[in-house]
């Protein structure tokens, strides 16, 4: 099914209905990655025509995209629906590719999706396929570590080089909005402080990224700036070490943040009461273990990365900036 929006946009800004304009297909648009590379397409002073890809384009989240001059087209990008995604990426310039590990929980069927999506790709003469990789920790510690959500990006990643589609790789960092809900939260003590808990020393180093807000400029970095397109990888998100973050959350807020480093075993209790299973439980604390030993993007430049594609990250106190007013309350 494929419902139409009325040209509209934020700030000025326009989705195109020129034909000659190019066509960027986003999977998960009403998600946090895919909607904030839509909203990047909005504002570019460049134009395209935007296809966002759902399951439901009767919610109203994505309701808001049609608002906005979005094309939906509801699709199941899952084993046996392989003609409805050639269809959905039908005269596609460029896609951009996410796949969800917290939705999905399973290595299998992520890189299922993922795989699907490049022979998909491929069977529409995509001309750049922009994926959302991450590193692989098992390839980084010849099998010591396994962590399945980033290791099924990497496994996808090695089938895109494979494939033969024009492609570009732009990594997501830590969530910024992790700080406000779930296992790795913040949380409010008695005293009225806060404590962080991660199953990593405070010293470790983590790529911060606002993604409904920053993610899609990388993106559009991709896109648009000279030098970038199929070849290049653009590492996402601001280095600082979680001692930092806490450093810089208390001056900000002016209530004392505190880090604290998990056991395994106490790690394992934290998710198990916000009803994460085991595995997958187990598998983010072996994330942690890479980017303690390894680094979130192994031994790549991540300052160096933004400055070839012509994009600044913002800091990390600029993140807690422009958070609205009461996030931190």
């Amino acid at each position: 099914m494929w419902k139409s929006g009325r040209g509209g946009g934020t700030n000025g800004h326009k989705v195109s209905t020129d034909t000659n304009a190019p066509l960027a297909v986003i999977i998960g648009v009403t998600g946090q990655q895919g909607g904030s590379v839509a909203n990047a397409l909005i504002q570019s002073v460049k134009s395209y025509r935007i296809v966002g890809l759902t399951r439901d384009a009767s919610k109203p989240s994505a309701q808001a995209w049609i608002e906005k001059g979005v094309q939906l087209r509801e699709v199941d990008i899952s084993l046996g629906k392989d003609a409805d995604v050639v269809r959905a990426f039908e005269g596609a310039d460029i896609v951009f590719a996410v796949t969800n590990a917290v939705e999905l929980r399973s290595k299998e069927k992520e890189v299922t999706q993922g795989k699907l999506m490049v022979d998909a790709a491929k069977a529409g003469h995509v001309k750049l396929l922009i994926w959302s990789n991450l590193e692989s920790p098992a390839k980084w510690s010849k099998g010591r570590l396994s962590a399945s959500a980033f290791d099924a990006k990497a496994e996808i990643t090695d089938y895109l080089r494979d494939s033969g589609v024009p492609f570009a790789l732009v990594p997501a960092g830590g969530y910024f909005s992790n700080f406000f809900g779930g296992a790795l939260a913040r949380v409010k003590q008695a005293d009225g402080t806060y404590t962080v808990t991660l199953p990593c020393p405070s010293a470790t180093m983590s790529p911060v990224i606002d993604i409904p807000r920053d993610y899609g400029m990388y993106v559009r970095a991709v896109i648009e700036n000279v030098g970038m397109g199929a070849g290049s990888e653009v590492l996402t998100g601001f280095m600082i070490s979680y001692e930092d973050q806490m450093t810089q959350l208390s001056e900000f807020t002016g209530k004392t943040h505190t880090f604290h480093q998990a056991s395994r075993d106490e790690w394992s209790n934290i998710n198990k009461a916000h009803g994460i299973p085991p595995a997958f439980s187990e598998a983010i604390y072996e994330a942690f273990q890479f980017a303690t030993e390894f680094g979130y993007y192994g031994n790549k430049d991540v300052a160096a990365s933004q400055k070839a594609a012509g994009v600044t990250s913002p800091t990390f106190l600029e993140m807690c900036q422009n958070q609205g007013p009461g996030t931190f309350d």
